[in-house]
């Protein structure tokens, strides 16, 4: 890959992980949760999510997904059901005050699950992997090896994504420095789980024929 087709997809890439999205949503939802130090675990499973769905373009499953009406919709609807239940279970959140720079309470969940939830929203989300399907393959230079390649444009979109992420999951922990009303909380876990149901909603609509 020459230099200057990096660099037009390294301008790609911040676009792509900058652009709102249940990504997006999930790390700020983990953010507000449980503030950034311990929420920013979610962040790499958000990663995991990536570089799987990066794999899965590498070898040619992704096609899959363009072309199977079934295919696309057992993991549509995988995916979209899934971001209703993490909104719902948003809804439910405690709304008690968290105490950012503490450990999280022992109801909270396992370092594992923060870390799997991440990447169950990246990998069930048909879009993301259609998205990379038709955007990566401008980059490649068929001349040369390509796992170096898929390895390359792998490490720099992992790399911009988890800058915005933790962006996202910072902004939202620093809104929970200012929220200490269980009322304000409360709000904003509705506010977030409303989100959620909206983007698994979107999903469930969305066609391969987009």
């Amino acid at each position: 890959m020459a230099l200057s087709t990096w660099l037009a997809f390294f301008a790609a890439a911040w676009a792509i992980s900058f652009s709102p999205g249940p990504g997006a949503i999930c790390a700020m939802a983990s953010g507000l949760k449980y503030g950034f130090r311990h929420g920013a675990w979610t962040i790499f499973g958000l990663q995991a999510g990536i570089v799987c769905q990066l794999v899965i373009v590498a070898l040619g499953v992704g096609a899959l997904l363009a072309t199977s009406e079934l295919a696309f919709t057992v993991v549509k609807w995988i995916g979209a059901v899934y971001l209703v239940y993490l909104g719902v279970r948003q809804f439910r959140t405690d709304a008690a005050p968290v105490a950012v720079e503490a450990r999280p309470p022992k109801s909270a969940h396992p370092v594992r699950d923060q870390i799997l939830r991440g990447y169950l929203v990246n990998i069930t989300n048909p879009k993301g992997t259609m998205f990379l399907l038709a955007v990566v393959p401008q980059f490649l230079d068929l001349g040369r090896p390509l796992p170096l390649q898929y390895f390359l444009i792998g490490a720099t979109l992992c790399f911009t994504d988890l800058v915005a992420m933790s962006c996202y999951t910072s902004l939202a922990s620093r809104i929970l420095r200012m929220l200490r009303k269980p009322g304000h909380i409360r709000w904003l876990n509705r506010g977030f789980g409303s989100m959620f149901i909206l983007a698994g909603t979107v999903l469930a609509s969305f066609s391969h024929k987009h």
